[in-house]
């Protein structure tokens, strides 16, 4: 069969060594372990200039013209050979954090990483986030990879207010709904976010997702990602504040997230929905959560029961010799332990720790940054107490 291609278009540039030179080293680093996935991340600049975008943090917000760091053969090679890269279980992101997959210039690009990683046999979970727009020769070429576990998520928000997301939500809407028609291999979900309260969780704004619902294989919901550089950002341009204080984790309110389960559990007519981005891709590809989130149970009581037998089925606590072996060669120090929870170990950084997770299928924690029941792994803003309200 032969594979389907968009127009052809000129190859991005890929920017000098002085130019790569003058970003951040965060920036320039291609390939990031995330929560989601290896990232690769070989193009950089975005026109979209949503305000509360991850792009702050690498100085590179004014940089609105995509550029290669280098080609996308090698970044392809980058990524397989990099050290926690697993084949068939290690998943992948691309391009989640510098610019927007679906951009006119930047697609073709991302459909020949694709090709070249499906060609490799690999059989991975790879997400693809993107708001702009999705067209059906598009879904075509998605629909032509036959190995790999393609996602897109489609970051859909309904936030008006142009100086904080210019691009209208109903563009994510209808990418939304042609991804969804045409969808043969690979999984769309809607990804409901950042939710603000009082800018965007209004009965209306919480009528408009569930109807978007109907509209993807899983919907995940999460809230606002607030640094200090996306707060001076809202300073600097006359933006409200949407919270006192900025925090290294999401910040999702206890209120804002009752809200919307109570209008989930009020109507039957909702999609599945789930907290974690891992959860949704999963339940889309009919699989259990790569992330263990099964020992979270509280995060399970939204899911649909067919989901938590799969999760209950895969979900193994997995050996303290094992773990702390594998802990220790990663550079470990102090105590390793494995609870009902999760691992929980000292000394490790993110990629590490996300290593284990995926290598095990089973959380793990750094125990200098707990993950308290209820609000795990989201900020303390906008929780009654510090560990969590008791549930009901």
């Amino acid at each position: 069969m032969s594979t389907p291609t968009i127009g052809a278009r000129r190859a991005l540039p890929i920017l000098t060594p002085d130019k790569i030179g003058g970003l951040t080293r965060e920036l320039a680093d291609v390939i990031e372990y995330r929560k989601s996935g290896l990232s690769a991340n070989w193009i950089v600049g975005c026109p979209l200039d949503c305000g509360y975008c991850v792009r702050h943090l690498f100085q590179n917000f004014d940089m609105k013209v995509p550029r290669r760091l280098m080609s996308d053969e090698d970044a392809v090679r980058r990524l397989v050979g990099h050290r926690y890269f697993r084949p068939h279980q290690t998943p992948i992101q691309l391009l989640n954090r510098a610019t927007d997959p679906m951009l006119p210039a930047v697609k073709p690009h991302v459909f020949n990483v694709l090709r070249q990683l499906d060609k490799q046999g690999l059989t991975n979970h790879v997400l693809i986030i993107t708001r702009w727009r999705v067209e059906p020769e598009d879904c075509a070429v998605l629909n032509s990879f036959t190995n790999l576990r393609l996602t897109v998520l489609v970051t859909h928000s309904g936030i008006k207010d142009e100086r904080i997301e210019p691009v209208d939500s109903n563009i994510a809407a209808a990418s939304l709904r042609t991804l969804y028609e045409h969808a043969e291999r690979y999984r769309t979900v809607l990804y409901w976010r950042p939710i603000v309260p009082g800018l965007n969780d209004a009965p209306a704004d919480i009528a408009r997702a569930k109807e978007l619902s109907q509209c993807a294989h899983a919907t995940v919901f999460t809230g606002l990602f607030f640094r200090k550089e996306i707060a001076a950002y809202y300073e600097a341009h006359g933006l409200e504040m949407p919270y006192e204080d900025t925090a290294r984790r999401k910040i999702m309110p206890e209120a804002a997230e009752q809200r919307i389960l109570d209008a989930f559990e009020q109507d039957a007519s909702w999609g599945a929905l789930f907290r974690k981005t891992s959860c949704g891709v999963a339940y889309a590809h009919g699989e259990a959560d790569y992330n263990g989130h099964y020992g979270i149970r509280e995060l399970c009581d939204i899911c649909p029961p067919e989901q938590i037998a799969r999760c209950e089925a895969a979900w193994v606590r997995p050996d303290v010799k094992a773990v702390t072996r594998d802990a220790r060669e990663l550079g470990a120090t102090g105590p390793v332990d494995v609870t009902e929870r999760a691992i929980v170990v000292e000394g490790l950084d993110e990629p590490p720790r996300y290593y284990l997770q995926h290598g095990f299928g089973y959380q793990c924690h750094d125990r200098a940054k707990p993950h308290h029941y209820r609000q795990h792994g989201r900020a303390g803003i906008g929780w009654k107490a510090e560990d969590g309200t008791p549930a009901a």
